[in-house]
């Protein structure tokens, strides 16, 4: 018996029966576990005769047997038996005779071990044999079990890489420089170049076949768990892919020797999916969404300088053609330089936690380290299980009702304006809130709407006519479990675990209302947000009960204008008064009408001092999720928030986000600004600010593709485009579009030129116009000011 933790599964058909292979890290070192075992799917008992005698007619190999399970409408159930490789076969032959099969989607290795409650760590009961040649166990069978009690945290092998290459040109094949490899105790780039000049941290090799030798050598010697990158899948190993392929040679990247496995998404070509027997591969980019973190840009240098504040070692437009230049001239340079990427990249990784998140998240759902997104595949791996036991096979998609579309979440209409003391009152974790409450669950629904409406509380009502049973359900009892673990991870300081239990919870109503999930059903999913929207609206009429407006509402908050001048204390108070009132009123009246125990939970997060609520330009009514506030924090330091303002948005030079920051600090704290304005207009006018006339935007699909109104960051693109022709560079915006620089000059919109020429005159006057104006004339509209007095300039002359 020994402690596990899963780093990769796969399967693959024998002649009667599915072989499961599981890549296993263990105290004792990696170990390769492979068992027998069928995939199995469902089919109605009624009609398990045909089915029978279909698969007798069609000699494959399938069982079928009667299990003590039903469907969702009622009939009862059969298991069918057989190799995966005839699954979806063996649904398509039945469909076409009338028999539905479900369940035919499932990963035979995620069914093995969901089905015995293991999600990432396990106990393995088994003999573990060595490797005669390579640095691995076999466990032949053995029995998989979920472990009864502390898991084992796995101490990972992590090595970071990063490779630099030449950039395409028109009828030139693309080259492989250099490969950078980064651990604690490895530090190695391997780059193409002669031989004897080879040094312990860089060594040389004659062509690339030899290079590509070395890098499996290394990895083989390294034998890492984990390989992490910056857009790894995406650009280095498919890269590294066509190269291996390019010169015939295997990529033999598994711990058993085997190569590693490729494939594109069949939605999306662009994206690929490798797997690798035994080892992991983390994409930065990919962990850092899926942990919720929000940047402008993805970029290394970007995310670098916010968790490291350092930066690549080359960051110019030419970004391609200096690295070319650094392998003709200077090597070592390019060595260091690309050794600094792998390093940031395990720095980043260090820092934001990723790889801490990774474990955890594969802990609490099952999915493998590498498996992103998969918020689809993490429930179903949380709730089936849970729903065979309670004797339910699970539908198809496409099952659920769907004539009616559920809303979004609820977003009132705002009163715009210059407010003094406004609190933020939060409903914590709203959604899984509601599901606790009010029994939502995709078995409760089938198991309600099997009793009748009534008014005596035998079932929670729901929306689109959707009823829940209040005892036989599954999510709610999930979500407790899962609340209880975040507020244990929390008390512990384990933020990698509370982050990832967070997510889940938040996925658990984002998959009831994706139409890619078989537990789709507007009735579940409308049943959160209308609910959502009428606990918004009732407590709103009960503050204004209490003497306070709501001057707008968003998803799970309220915001209250107390309409009285408060001290920062006597705001707590009235803040902690109006929760504690809330939730009472909220608990007598859920018991009233429903006969249900509420765990809605409003919470007093935030006292503005002062609070602006911009009104959409143009028009009178106010705008839908921007603001801005001061608050004072934790050291007493009066602060600024900005919400979806010019501020925080990338879209807007940083001219009109640093203007806007400092305008409206100064207005909030009542600090004189009409000589600063005009002192910063004044600036503009003479050049001082052309560092910040830059705006940077992503063109989202091909250059090609804007045909009709092209966008000034469009315009730009085409000119940039058409530089690189003349000089001979190869395209930037050709095939997936990108991100462009560029300012607005007199001559339009220019980039900002690789060779760092100048262009065409600023045009100030767009800058004033279109940037500096409206962000004034926002908030000058509730004070009473004018943006073309205080700027002391006939501005109808720009």
């Amino acid at each position: 018996m020994t402690q596990a933790f899963l780093l990769t599964s796969h399967w693959q058909d024998t002649a009667t029966d599915t072989q499961l292979t599981f890549w296993w890290l263990t105290p004792e070192g990696p170990v390769r576990q492979q068992l027998q075992h069928p995939s199995v799917c469902f089919i109605p008992l009624s009609d398990q005769p045909r089915a029978s005698s279909i698969a007798a007619t069609l000699g494959w190999p399938v069982v079928i047997r009667p299990v003590p399970l039903q469907h969702f409408d009622g009939t009862a159930a059969a298991a069918c038996y057989l190799p995966t490789g005839y699954v979806y076969r063996w649904r398509d032959v039945l469909q076409e005779q009338g028999i539905p099969c479900r369940e035919t989607d499932i990963r035979p290795t995620d069914r093995y071990l969901m089905e015995r409650f293991v999600y990432g760590a396990a106990v393995l009961h088994g003999d573990l044999q060595p490797d005669p040649q390579r640095n691995f166990y076999h466990c032949q069978a053995g029995k998989i079990r979920s472990p009864s009690g502390p898991d084992w945290r796995p101490p990972l092998r992590c090595l970071s890489l990063d490779i630099e290459t030449s950039f395409p040109r028109r009828g030139q094949p693309d080259r492989l420089f250099s490969v950078g490899l980064y651990a604690d105790d490895c530090q190695r780039v391997l780059m193409l170049g002669e031989p004897d000049a080879s040094t312990p941290t860089l060594q040389f090799f004659a062509d690339e076949p030899a290079l590509l030798q070395a890098l499996l050598q290394q990895l083989a010697d390294y034998d890492p768990d984990v390989i992490m990158g910056w857009n790894i899948v995406q650009f280095d190993f498919e890269f590294l892919r066509r190269k291996f392929q390019q010169h015939h040679i295997p990529f033999t990247l598994g711990r058993d020797g085997s190569e590693l496995e490729w494939r594109q998404s069949r939605s999306n070509p662009e994206r690929i999916f490798l797997a690798i027997a035994g080892r992991v591969v983390l994409d930065g980019i990919d962990l850092l969404r899926n942990a919720t973190y929000q940047f402008e840009s993805f970029a290394l240098n970007d995310v670098a300088q916010h968790f490291l504040g350092e930066q690549k070692l080359l960051t110019g437009a030419d970004r391609g053609g200096d690295i070319e230049q650094l392998f003709l001239h200077d090597k070592p340079a390019l060595a260091a330089y690309n050794l600094k990427d792998c390093q940031l990249v395990w720095q980043i990784f260090a820092r934001a936690g990723l790889l801490e998140f990774a474990i955890e998240r594969a802990r609490m759902t099952g999915l493998t380290l590498d498996r992103n997104g998969g918020s689809v595949a993490a429930f179903e791996n949380l709730y089936l299980p849970r729903l065979h036991r309670a004797g339910f096979v699970a539908p198809d998609i496409g099952d659920g009702y769907s004539a009616e579309k559920s809303p979004g979440g609820y977003v009132m209409n705002s009163r715009p304006g210059l407010f003094e003391h406004v609190l933020v009152l939060d409903f914590k974790s709203l959604y899984p809130s509601i599901i606790r409450t009010f029994c939502i669950d995709p078995m409760g629904l089938v198991e309600g709407m099997r009793l009748p409406a009534a008014t005596d509380h035998s079932v929670v009502p729901g929306f689109f006519g959707g009823r829940f049973h209040p005892q036989r359900h599954i999510l709610p009892a999930l979500i407790r479990q899962l609340g209880d673990k975040r507020e244990q991870a929390k008390q512990a300081g384990n933020k990698a675990l509370s982050q990832a239990i967070k997510v889940i919870m938040a996925s658990c109503y984002g998959v009831l209302g994706s139409e890619g999930c078989r537990f789709y059903d507007t009735r579940l999913s409308a049943s959160i947000t209308k609910r959502g929207h009428e606990i918004i609206q009732r407590s709103s009429q009960w503050l204004q009960q209490q003497g306070y407006d709501v001057i707008y509402g968003d998803t799970d908050s309220v915001f209250v204008w107390l309409k009285t001048s408060v001290s920062d204390e006597q705001a707590d108070r009235i803040g902690r008064q109006l929760v504690q009132g809330l939730n009472a009123w909220w608990a007598a009246t859920l018991q009233r009408e429903f006969g249900i125990i509420s765990y809605l939970e409003m919470e007093y997060e935030t006292h503005y001092r002062r609070f602006f609520m911009p009104s959409i330009r143009g028009a009178e009514e106010g705008s839908k999720k921007r603001y801005a506030g001061l608050i004072v924090d934790a050291r007493g330091e009066p602060q600024m928030v900005f919400k979806g303002l010019e501020t925080v948005r990338s879209d807007w030079t940083p001219l009109a986000r640093n203007f806007q920051k400092e305008l409206y600090r100064r207005i909030f704290l009542q600090q004189p600004y009409a000589q600063w304005l005009r002192d910063e207009v004044k600036a503009l006018l003479a050049g001082e600010r052309d560092e910040q006339l830059v705006y940077r935007k992503r063109l989202r699909q091909p250059l090609s593709a804007y045909q009709k109104n092209i966008p000034p960051h469009a315009q730009a693109a085409a000119k940039l485009e058409q530089w690189l022709q003349l000089k001979g560079l190869p395209s930037r915006f050709g095939q997936r579009g990108g991100r462009i620089e560029y300012r607005m000059t007199l001559n339009g919109p220019e980039p900002l030129w690789p060779d760092g020429s100048v262009g065409a005159a600023v045009d100030y006057g767009h800058y004033l116009e279109k940037q500096l104006r409206p962000l004034a004339e926002a908030i000058f509209h509730f004070i009473g000011e004018d943006f073309a007095d205080l700027a002391g300039l006939q501005l109808s002359l720009f």
